[in-house]
C-alpha cells in the first residue's frame, strides 16, 4: 500500500496543499478561510485527494505525517482575543513590560509610521497594569538568595488576580534564568490553590522555562506572548487534529517552527509557530540552492497578501533575526530572518490624498474575502490583480486552472474609479502603473536585505515563487539589480512543499556568564561551567526528542555562543566551531571564530582582546536530520514549441497593447527556450516573461530567467 505525506501551508489569502502520493505530487489551492482555519485546511485536504483520485478517508488512513504551517498565532495576536492575563514579578519591577526598551514605541512599525511621530501610539499591553501584582523576593545576578519568597504574599496576590479575573498566569522574576528556584515555587503554590482538578485552573507558564535566557523585558514578554496565545492554539490547533482523526489520519501533526525546524504539536510552543509558512519556503530554497551550487539566493514570496523575502549568504547565520518583533512586541527568542511588505495578488491600489495624490500599493489587502474586484464577491478597490487582469496579463477565463472566472470589466470599473479617475490618467496607464510601483516597493525591499548589508544584488539569484512571484518576478528582480531568476514547478505552492525539506528541530537557550579570555589577552583553564550548561542542554534536548518518539542516538547537534569583549554592553553571536571546551585548544580555536567573526562584522580595528572575551549565553540545536525530496534530472535537448494562443498584453504604454504567445507550463519541458514577452500558464500561478527577458528550461525541468538588457 502507498503511503503519503501532506504539506499544508495557510497563507492571508490561499491555503496550500501538496500530497506526496505513490512517488508523485499533487497540488491544491483554495481560499483561506479567515473565520475558521481548520475549514480551509480541510477543503486543501479533500481537493488535493481529488486530484490523486482517491478519497480523504483513504488517503487519511495512509499517511504517515501531516506537517503543517499555520497563521494562527498572528491571527489571535492581531484580533486581540487571548485570554486575561494576570503576572506576578520581583516587587519594584513592576513597570518592565510597559517601560521596556528605548524603541518599544516604534517596534514593528513601517518606516512611514515612524517618521510620522506625531501619530505614533504605544501598543496597548497584552497585560493590564491592574494585572500585575509584585511580591517580595530577590534573587542575585549569580543566582544566590537574597531575600527569600513570600509564600504567604503571593498566595494572596493569585487570589487577588483570579478575583480581577485572571484566565492565564505569567511569572518573570528578576534573574530567574539564572536561578528558577522562586519561579517554580510560585508556581507550585498556584498549583495548590487552584488544582488541575478543579475548574478554577489556569495555564502557568515560567519565564525560566520559556526561555531561561539574560534580558528581563525579551525574557517577559516573550513569556507573555506565549501565555497570550497558548490556550487558544492549543483549542484551536487540538480541534484540527480531533477532525483529522475522525477521518481516520492516526500520525503526527507537526507544526512548522520560525527557526527552520519544525516539531510535534505538543512539543510546540505559540511562539514558535510565528512566520512558519514564509520560513519552509526559505528552506525550501536553501534545498533548491544547494541542488545548484549556489551560495548567494534570495527567496522572494509573493502571494495574495503579504511579499516575502529572505537572503541566504553562504549559508551564513547572519538569516538568523535574534532579537525579532512580533506584532509590537520584541522577543527573545531566534527565528530565521524574513522581511515582509504589505504587496500581494489582493494589495489594494489606493490615491493619498495626504501625500499629493501619491499613488500607494498596499499595504491593505482586499484578501480571499472579498478578495480583488475582478472576484465579484463584493470586493469594490482595485488590487494587482485587478490590474494585472486589464493589462492582459492574467487569463479571465484560466485563472486558477479555470476554477475562478474573472471579471474584466469590474476589474476595470474600480481602476477607472479608484485610480484613473483621480489622477487623470486612462485606465490603462493606472494598471501599468499600479504594477509598476508594487515591482518597485518588492524590488526595494530586496535592495535593503542585499545592498544595505552590504551585499552586491548582481550577484543573487532570486528563486522567485508564490501564486504571484512568477507574474511580477521580472519587474522586481531588474528593479532590485537581480539578473537571475528560477522559477520551479512546485512555485504556486512552493512554501507547503518546503516543508518536506525540513528536519524535527529544537532551539535550547541558557545564560551563564563565562570568561574565555581574561583582560590582557589570556586564556582561561576552567571551564567546568560551560560543560555543566552543555549538558544540562542536551539533557533537555534528549528528553524532547525521546518524548516525541525519536532514537536521541541519531540527534545531531550544532552550537551558537552570544560573545562579547570585556566591558561592552552588546554580544555578538556567533557559531561555535566546537562543541566542548575540553582543551585549551578548543578555547583557542572558539576565540579565533569569534575575533574573526567580530572583525568581519564590525571591522578588525575593533577587535580588542586586552579587554577580554565573556560567553555570556550558549544556544544548542539539536535535530533529526531530514531526508529531503530529491529533484528529478532530464537531459535537455534544445527544440521549439509553438503557442496555444495569443491575447494582447500591454507592457509599456507608448507601444501599446502587443499581440503576446501564450504558453502552457506542460510545454516547458528540459531545452525550451523563450524570448519576452511571452506568457507560461500553469493552473495556480502565470509566468509572465517581460521584453528584454529570456527564459531557458534546465536539466531539473526549471525555468531559468535571465536579464538580457
Amino acid at each position: 500500500m502507498n503511503r503519503a505525506t501532506l504539506d499544508i501551508d495557510i497563507g492571508g489569502t490561499f491555503t496550500d496543499c501538496v500530497l506526496t502520493w505513490g512517488g508523485r505530487q499533487y497540488f491544491s489551492k483554495v481560499d483561506t478561510t479567515g473565520y475558521d482555519l481548520s475549514v480551509g485546511f480541510e477543503r486543501a485536504v479533500e481537493a488535493a485527494a481529488d486530484a490523486a483520485g482517491i478519497s480523504v478517508e483513504e488517503l487519511l488512513q495512509n499517511t504517515t505525517v501531516i506537517r503543517y504551517s499555520t497563521t494562527v498565532a498572528l491571527n489571535r495576536l492581531l484580533e486581540r482575543t487571548g485570554p486575561r492575563l494576570g503576572m506576578l514579578v520581583t516587587r519594584g519591577f513592576e513597570d518592565v513590560i510597559y517601560i521596556g526598551r528605548a524603541s518599544q514605541w516604534m517596534d514593528g512599525l513601517l518606516a512611514s509610521q515612524i517618521r510620522n511621530v506625531a501619530r505614533i501610539e504605544r501598543p496597548a499591553p497584552l497585560v493590564e497594569r491592574g494585572m500585575v501584582i509584585g511580591i517580595p523576593e530577590r534573587i542575585d545576578a549569580a543566582g544566590h538568595v537574597v531575600s527569600p519568597l513570600d509564600e504567604d504574599a503571593v498566595r494572596d496576590a493569585v487570589r487577588r488576580l483570579i478575583d480581577r479575573g485572571a484566565r492565564a498566569f505569567v511569572i518573570s522574576l528578576l534573574n530567574a534564568y539564572r536561578n528558577p528556584q522562586h519561579e517554580l515555587r510560585v508556581k507550585a503554590i498556584i498549583q495548590e490553590e487552584y488544582p488541575p482538578t478543579l475548574l478554577g485552573s489556569t495555564p502557568i507558564l515560567c519565564s525560566s522555562e520559556v526561555l531561561p535566557k539574560l534580558g528581563e523585558y525579551p525574557r517577559t514578554m516573550t513569556t507573555v506572548l506565549n501565555a497570550y496565545l497558548h490556550q487558544v492554539m492549543a483549542d484551536d490547533l487540538a480541534q484540527t487534529r480531533d477532525r483529522l482523526r475522525e477521518r481516520g489520519y492516526h500520525g503526527p501533526l507537526m507544526l512548522i517552527h520560525n527557526t527552520g525546524g519544525m516539531a510535534e504539536l505538543t512539543k510546540t510552543a505559540a511562539i514558535d509557530t510565528f512566520n512558519g509558512g514564509p520560513i519552509a519556503g526559505l528552506m525550501g530554497t536553501i534545498h533548491m540552492a544547494q541542488v545548484y551550487g549556489l551560495t548567494n539566493v534570495v527567496a522572494a514570496d509573493m502571494g495574495g497578501t503579504s511579499f516575502d523575502i529572505s537572503i541566504l549568504v553562504g549559508g551564513s547565520a547572519r538569516l538568523h533575526d535574534y532579537r525579532p518583533v512580533i506584532d509590537r512586541w520584541l522577543v527573545g527568542v531566534t527565528m530565521l530572518a524574513n522581511r515582509s511588505i504589505g504587496a500581494g495578488g489582493g494589495s489594494i491600489a489606493w490615491v493619498n490624498p495626504l501625500l499629493g495624490h501619491r499613488l500607494e500599493v498596499g499595504p491593505q489587502s482586499a484578501g480571499s474575502h472579498p478578495g480583488p474586484a475582478a472576484y465579484a464577491q463584493g470586493g469594490q478597490h482595485p488590487t494587482v490583480t485587478d490590474a494585472d487582469l486589464v493589462l492582459g496579463l492574467l487569463s479571465a477565463d484560466h485563472f486558477h486552472g479555470g476554477r475562478r472566472r474573472l471579471d474584466v470589466e469590474r476589474a476595470r470599473r474600480a481602476i477607472q474609479r479608484e485610480v484613473a479617475e483621480p489622477l487623470g490618467t486612462s485606465v490603462e496607464e493606472a494598471a501599468l502603473l499600479i504594477r509598476k510601483i508594487v515591482d518597485a516597493n518588492m524590488g526595494e525591499a530586496i535592495r535593503k536585505e542585499t545592498a544595505m548589508r552590504g551585499y552586491d544584488p548582481r550577484q543573487f539569484t532570486c528563486f522567485a515563487f508564490g501564486g504571484a512571484g512568477p507574474t511580477h518576478a521580472c519587474g522586481f528582480a531588474r528593479a532590485a539589480g537581480i539578473r537571475q531568476i528560477i522559477v520551479v514547478p512546485e512555485a504556486p505552492v512552493f512554501c507547503a512543499w518546503g516543508s518536506n525539506t525540513m528536519a524535527v528541530l529544537h532551539i535550547y537557550e541558557i545564560s551563564r556568564h563565562i570568561p574565555l579570555l581574561r583582560p590582557g589577552g589570556e586564556l582561561h583553564d576552567d571551564f567546568t561551567a560551560f560543560a555543566e550548561a552543555l549538558a544540562e542542554l542536551k539533557e533537555r534536548a534528549r528528553r524532547d526528542f525521546v518524548a516525541e518518539g525519536y532514537d536521541p542516538d541519531r540527534l545531531a547537534y550544532a552550537l551558537e555562543l552570544e560573545m562579547r569583549y570585556g566591558g561592552q554592553l552588546d554580544t555578538l553571536r556567533v557559531t561555535s566551531p566546537v562543541l566542548s571546551l575540553g582543551t585549551p585548544e578548543d578555547a583557542k580555536t572558539l576565540y579565533q571564530h569569534f575575533e574573526q567573526e567580530y572583525a568581519e562584522t564590525f571591522s578588525a580595528l575593533s577587535v580588542y582582546p586586552q579587554g577580554g572575551v565573556d560567553i555570556e549565553t550558549l544556544i544548542l540545536r539539536a535535530w533529526i536530520p531530514a531526508d529531503p525530496p530529491t529533484v528529478p534530472e532530464a537531459p535537455e535537448v534544445p527544440h521549439a514549441i509553438e503557442p496555444v494562443g495569443e491575447r494582447p498584453a500591454l507592457f509599456q504604454i507608448e507601444r501599446g497593447y502587443q499581440s503576446t504567445p501564450v504558453y502552457r507550463i506542460e510545454q516547458l519541458t528540459p531545452g525550451v527556450t523563450l524570448e519576452g514577452p511571452a506568457i507560461v500558464e500553469a493552473d495556480d500561478t502565470t509566468i509572465v516573461l517581460e521584453p528584454g527577458f529570456h527564459l531557458a528550461v534546465n536539466r531539473f525541468g526549471h525555468a531559468v530567467i535571465s536579464d538580457t538588457v
